[in-house]
């Protein structure tokens, strides 16, 4: 029975909107438990007030950082001892960053070097670096709760429609290496082989940012594979073309 990940969530909250903060934890709790929770910033600056009306109904742990210049980001410093302190602390098998700033992917490559899970969490503006740098990466917006102050519930994720999909060809090329890749000899391929494919080989991939929320959904609604049920549990899957 695999082991259950420990994961630390760490908010760099001067650049992430706290109005996702209920869907990555529903994310993140498909991975494991959040056993830590760090929201990081400097907590005297009144744009953090939505941040601060999340910590306690999250049990996030606000992480004092004064900014000492104007010029710096002492946060960001803050925020990379604090994830250098915990993976050498033994305590955590897993890492989620919620963060915009393309400054941390020095250190999603230095925790994955140790062989521990990056799940990174952020705006559209997030520079693709950082994007490609996690395992998986999500972008925030397809999380965000809804606009009302008092609501909890994230907001529908708006899905792909089936002609974009199709018009994406880094996409295309994706799915149909991953079925062609993990088919038999007979041209089916099974879909939880497919999705595994896929995850070791594009590790920042997300079916969600697409709207979908597996990859099995995502790839039904390309249409672009045949498909049939065995055994009655298992699907598989098939390029016409191939």
């Amino acid at each position: 029975m695999q082991e259950t990940k420990r994961i630390a969530l760490l908010i760099d909250c001067d650049n992430v909107s706290h109005k996702a903060i209920e869907g990555v934890l529903e994310e993140l709790a498909k991975h494991g438990t959040v056993n830590v929770r760090h929201a990081h910033g400097d907590w005297n600056n009144p744009s953090l007030s939505g941040w601060a009306e999340k910590l306690h109904p999250h049990a996030i742990r606000p992480m004092q950082q004064f900014a000492y210049t104007k010029s710096k980001n002492a946060t960001d410093s803050a925020m990379i001892i604090d994830a250098m302190d915990l993976l050498y602390s033994g305590n955590v098998t897993a890492f989620a960053l919620m963060t915009s700033d393309c400054d941390f992917t020095p250190l999603v490559l230095r925790i994955l070097e140790s062989g521990f899970p990056v799940y990174g969490f952020g705006e559209r503006k997030t520079p693709q670096p950082f994007v490609d740098s996690c395992s998986p990466f999500i972008y925030i917006e397809n999380l965000m709760s809804g606009e009302g102050a008092d609501s909890e519930t994230p907001a529908p994720v708006k899905k792909t429609s089936k002609a974009k999909l199709r018009q994406d060809s880094a996409l295309v090329k994706l799915l149909r290496t991953a079925v062609d890749q993990t088919a038999g000899d007979d041209g089916w391929a099974n879909m939880g082989q497919v999705g595994s494919y896929i995850a070791n080989n594009n590790s920042s991939f997300s079916s969600i940012n697409y709207g979908y929320r597996k990859i099995s959904d995502l790839i039904k609604a390309t249409e672009l594979f045949k498909s049939e049920l065995r055994n009655g549990t298992a699907m598989y899957i098939r390029d016409p073309k191939s």
